[in-house]
């Protein structure tokens, strides 16, 4: 039902590289509302990290805000997309109902009852806030039209990529192999049931590459990777950053196809038949098998927010998804 509001505190972003925690106050619950208190945040490392650093071109100000985003690129702004809570308030069906939102990170926030999504029944909240991860996972896939039986090579270990990696060895027959240049990926590999390979040791001649490295150097791996006329799905975002790509070499006489996949528009291949919130629910019932832990790298509290953001955009070596603890009160005045 509708209420009064509260107060809550939120991270914002003051300018690139500078953040903060701010107080805020909600304003009166509308009906059509509820009302989220926040267990968890997740820090998707990729995109944030290039929102954080002031790396969104000024082209792309409008097309990458994020839902419920409130200021502007590059700053201020607060932004965030993986956001697991309770409802507090709100119709009686859904009170104290476990939910996931794209929503930044805040302590307690309002939306229209529509944006959130109630967890399925064994997916814990903690490991919920990797649901925006796994719907961009299979967006991807979707895009990339894997077979029974295809060769399929992931270039880029972090969380999308073994997402996406996972997912593609559960069809049957496909020989997957998960590609980074860090070997401390591979035990996450294992974790996961899939070989792991540095470039050097790929193999070559696949039948779907999904490149999500982030680097421009792993595209140019992925379509060295790709057999004839196989479809290279690239899933990175580069924010400012030019990507020279050798197209002299094999490129066309393998005819390859290099397809773009961004989950803000649900992949042709299944667009007639499905909306956002089917594929979110699909997400965040693929995220209940517990295997899946093993790509939340760390935790910390949301006091320490604006110095974990600082320190991820640095890149570090082992971080895949972090995860933040909220406080037990609204305020966000201690870490629960």
């Amino acid at each position: 039902m509708p209420g009064e509001g509260g107060s809550t505190r939120a991270f914002w972003i003051r300018s690139p590289g500078q953040g903060e925690l701010r107080d805020e106050t909600l304003p009166h619950l509308d009906e059509g509302q509820v009302r989220v208190r926040t267990l968890y945040s997740g820090i998707s490392r990729g995109t944030e990290s290039l929102v954080y650093r002031g790396e969104v071109p000024e082209s792309e100000y409008e097309r990458m805000r994020a839902p419920f985003q409130a200021g502007d690129f590059p700053g201020p702004v607060k932004y965030g997309y993986c956001n697991v809570g309770i409802i507090e308030a709100g119709p009686d069906a859904l009170m104290g109902a476990p939910v996931f939102c794209l929503h930044p990170h805040q302590t307690l926030y309002q939306v229209p009852t529509e944006w959130v999504h109630p967890l399925p029944e064994g997916l814990p909240p903690e490991r919920a806030i990797l649901a925006a991860n796994m719907e961009t996972a299979v967006n991807g896939l979707w895009d990339a039209t894997p077979r029974v039986g295809d060769r399929i090579a992931v270039v880029g270990a972090g969380v999308l990529g073994c997402l996406c990696a996972w997912l593609a060895s559960r069809i049957p027959g496909c020989e997957v192999e998960l590609i980074d240049i860090d070997p401390q990926r591979a035990p996450v590999a294992a974790a996961l049931g899939i070989v792991f390979r540095q470039p050097g040791e790929a193999s070559p001649d696949a039948d779907r590459v999904v490149h999500a490295s982030g680097a421009p150097a792993g595209l140019s791996t992925a379509l060295e990777l790709a057999g004839f006329e196989a479809r290279v799905i690239e899933l990175s975002w580069f924010g400012t950053r030019t990507v020279p790509l050798a197209l002299g070499k094999a490129f066309h006489q393998r005819r390859l196809r290099l397809i773009s996949s961004q989950v803000g528009s649900v992949s042709d291949a299944q667009r007639a038949r499905w909306d956002h919130r089917r594929r979110m629910r699909l997400a965040l019932r693929l995220l209940r098998d517990p295997v899946l832990d093993c790509l939340i790298s760390g935790e910390s509290p949301f006091s320490e927010l604006p110095e974990v953001q600082a320190r991820l955009a640095q890149n570090p070596p082992g971080v895949l998804m972090h995860r933040i603890r909220y406080p037990r009160d609204n305020r966000g005045t201690g870490d629960g």
